[in-house]
């Protein structure tokens, strides 16, 4: 085999499904890419000894691999779980950027991080917002990526372009059908998948790279899914997909193929010509099998069809075939992996985007354009191109222009529009309004019409509103930030939209959803315990309370960022409120001095304050005479209306609500994509 039976000229786009102004072929090349994470190691005692450092034990994931897909090619990735797919298509797909050794090209030179936002990434798990419909997924994605255009013809753009996608992937007859979940019904897995690979050729990417498309699929949709992928392959973009037990007859589609295996290559090169490469090395199948079954048994180091072998015996073979690639098949790839950088930098030079011309094209402007005429070859074909003065510039412009996002506004209205549809689903949860409605009837029936005059019994329902609240929307919120991880670490990894605007759709998204449920728990519970009867006093409960409850969920969002762990992020929320609650005025008054700054951090002790103000007017110590028989034990209740004034308590939850939401946007920074 030699390299130039690899095909590695770029291939012009045909005419097709043009959703977005039409992306430059990109050639990817990769060398030596090598990831390595470490892991925590035991003592040989079967324990941590005390007071040793902890040992740390490095896991090779890949080791030197080097190969490329130009474009208009489909490179099948295979072997066995745990041989390191996932961690290259990742690699290759710019998700893990500076965290792995060797390098990336893209037509020759390093890729840039716009370069990777041009890169349609399909991760193995379908990471999609379960209760939208497969065309409002699509749409909402369009409206995000395609540039910027005149309302009216950005409109229409979208409508055509979702439309397009919904047709090629065969995603008709499920269009208003959710997505669905884990615990929400929708459609199947392989229309999801689909789902998921229209969300990232709405953008027209260059470069497709999809996990395992075919996992959970019977055999005829992996053949389906595989055409698609051959079929966007032909429109002129390099595919990399990992396939999982492909089919003779998927097999029979793929361009190239690289086998991995414990993070080593096994093969790399054309995909027909992989089983004659293992018989010349000794490996030849003994029947007529399916080359995936073949290599795959390869991979797992059986290479006998009727017997397993024991663990040396599968070392020994792994080794075998790793020792004839380094040997016979590695510098081949290497000269062609450069002969393909060489020729991709000289056809980088001699083109404009969106202006390469064909052979014949050529010959007939030949006579006008001989000078800065390249000869480009790439394998056995040979092309021409023509040089313009000035070209690297108009690439970079025009890159620029196509590339450019819709503006911060547009953004921001979009993501807002996109969670009002997908968290009502959440807020508005039957379970949830079961529990905040039960609540308020309960309290209502142990407060049943209570007296002004009992000071005692009231402050325990306005202590009881606060924790409640507090609790209740801190710990929904915890969880906001790391169920949406995934889809916002891919979003933004394709430079869909700014953070700042994803950022402040979501909170002011979560204004009216977060905000009825309180509103009604309070409308039930304020008749029923018959709070103060003005309807001003109502008024200013109502809003203490909504205030309360956006505090209380900045909290929860802050601590959610920081940790991106829902079990953890909850059990700390649970620590902290337990702390709010112990501190906050009720149940203990005489705080000692090394606690009593914990006091002051509290919003559920300045929550309740400003309850007790509405409701009393600093007018307690009136009530007190007539409530307590022996006249000292009003001092408590008088010592909690004087400790902090209503101002002061204003400007607290005043100054938490922008602290705390400032701290899960600095968090939310930090994640890189």
């Amino acid at each position: 085999m030699s390299s130039k039976e690899l095909p590695l000229k770029p291939q012009t786009p045909t005419p097709g499904l043009l959703l977005s102004p039409l992306s430059p072929p990109i050639s990817l090349q990769f060398i030596d890419l090598s990831y390595r994470v470490k892991l925590t190691g035991k003592n040989t005692c079967g324990g941590l000894a005390r007071g040793t450092p902890q040992m740390l034990e490095e896991r090779t994931i890949l080791d030197g691999i080097t190969g490329q897909v130009a474009s208009g090619q489909l490179l099948a990735v295979l072997g066995p779980s745990g041989s390191g797919k996932s961690t290259l298509l990742t690699i290759l797909a710019g998700r893990l950027p500076g965290r792995h050794g060797g390098c990336v090209l893209a037509n020759g030179r390093p890729a840039s991080r716009s370069i990777f936002r041009r890169i349609g990434f399909v991760p193995q798990d379908d990471v999609l917002y379960p209760h939208l419909t497969v065309r409002e997924t699509l749409t909402y994605c369009a409206m995000l990526r395609l540039p910027r255009s005149g309302e009216t013809e950005r409109r229409d753009r979208v409508r055509a372009s979702v439309e397009a996608v919904i047709g090629e992937l065969g995603l008709t007859d499920c269009t208003e059908t959710a997505i669905g979940g884990a615990f929400v019904r929708g459609v199947s897995g392989g229309e999801r998948k689909r789902v998921s690979i229209g969300h990232e050729m709405l953008l027209n990417p260059s470069v497709v790279v999809v996990d395992e498309p075919t996992s959970g699929l019977d055999a005829t949709a992996a053949g389906r899914m595989v055409e698609i992928l051959v079929g966007m392959a032909r429109k002129g973009r390099a595919v990399v997909a990992s396939v999982h037990q492909p089919s003779s007859r998927a097999y029979q589609m793929f361009d190239a193929l690289l086998l991995l295996a414990e993070g080593r290559c096994l093969y790399f090169g054309r995909a027909r010509d992989a089983v004659e490469y293992f018989g010349s090395i000794g490996f030849a199948p003994g029947m007529h099998v399916n080359p995936a079954d073949f290599m795959l048994d390869l991979a797992n180091g059986v290479a006998k069809m009727d017997c397993h072998g024991d663990v040396e015996e599968k070392i020994s073979v792994k080794q075998s075939l790793i020792s004839s690639y380094d040997r016979m098949l590695a510098p081949r790839v290497k000269a062609s992996v450069n002969a393909s950088i060489t020729a991709s930098i000289a056809y980088a030079k001699a083109t404009t985007i969106g202006n390469d011309f064909s052979c014949a094209q050529y010959l007939s402007k030949l006579e006008e354009r001989k000078k800065g005429a390249i000869l480009y070859i790439a394998g056995t074909d040979v092309s021409f191109y023509v040089h313009q003065p000035g070209s690297e510039r108009s690439i970079n412009q025009k890159e620029a222009k196509d590339f450019t996002r819709i503006s911060w506004f547009s953004q921001f209205s979009i993501l807002l529009c996109r969670s009002l549809k997908e968290r009502r689903h959440e807020t508005f949860n039957s379970l949830r309004i079961l529990q905040v409605i039960a609540a308020a009837f309960l309290a209502g029936s142990m407060w049943w019409h209570s007296s002004i005059k009992n000071v005692r019994d009231r402050l325990g329902l306005l202590f009881f509103i606060s924790i409640f609240w507090g609790v209740f929307a801190s710990f929904n919120a915890v969880f906001t930030f790391p169920q949406e991880q995934a889809i916002f670490i891919k979003e933004r990894a394709s430079g869909m939209y700014s953070l700042s605007s994803y950022f402040v759709a979501r909170m002011v998204g979560d204004l009216p959803m977060e905000l009825i449920l309180p509103a009604i728990f309070s409308i039930i519970i304020y008749w029923m315990a018959r709070l103060r009867p003005e309807l001003d006093a109502f008024l200013l409960t109502l809003l203490v309370l909504l205030f309360y409850v956006l505090v209380a969920q900045g909290l929860g969002l802050a601590i959610g960022a920081a940790i991106m762990d829902g079990k953890q992020a909850s059990t700390l929320v649970t620590i902290t409120m337990l702390s709010f609650l112990l501190t906050g005025g009720f149940y203990v008054q005489d705080v000692p001095n090394c606690m009593a700054w914990l006091k002051y951090a509290s919003f559920t002790f300045y929550c309740f304050r400003l309850l007790i103000g509405v409701q009393y007017r600093d007018e307690m110590s009136s009530y007190l005479g007539t409530s307590n028989r022996h006249g000292t034990s009003g001092i408590r209740e008088i010592e909690i209306e004087g400790q902090v004034s209503i101002a002061v308590s204003i400007l607290a939850l005043g100054a938490m609500f922008v602290a705390y939401r400032l701290l899960a946007y600095a968090a939310l920074r930090r994640i890189i994509v």
